[in-house]
């Protein structure tokens, strides 16, 4: 399975005041820090962290990363998409290996 995510707390955190600026890079590093340490293959953009693994070991991360970015907000917003294709590995980069061969041919 392939799952893209997005997670940003909002709020303000139990242990004190939030910075004045909007900026939520601390939480998201908080978030793609468990996501690299898990193994796991992923990426990350500017606006979503893709996570490919079994559906367990994925959902297990990305609860994980949500808790993280818990701790900085009274609340957290969670994004999920997920590409579930049983007996596949490697979607990670295949999908866009054929989608750069495909326009490398012009079809």
């Amino acid at each position: 399975m392939l799952l893209a995510f997005s997670v940003a707390p909002s709020g303000t955190p139990a242990g004190g005041s939030r910075p004045t600026d909007a900026s939520v890079h601390d939480a998201v590093a908080a978030a793609v820090r468990i996501v690299r340490e898990s193994g796991l293959p992923n990426q990350t953009d500017s606006m979503f962290t893709t996570i490919e693994g079994e559906w367990d070991e994925v959902f297990d991360v990305v609860k994980r990363a949500t808790e993280a970015v818990g701790e900085f907000g009274s609340r957290v917003s969670l994004v999920i998409k997920a590409d579930i294709r049983p007996g596949y590995e490697g979607e990670l980069s295949a999908k866009v290996d054929r989608l750069e061969e495909a326009l490398s041919d012009g079809s």
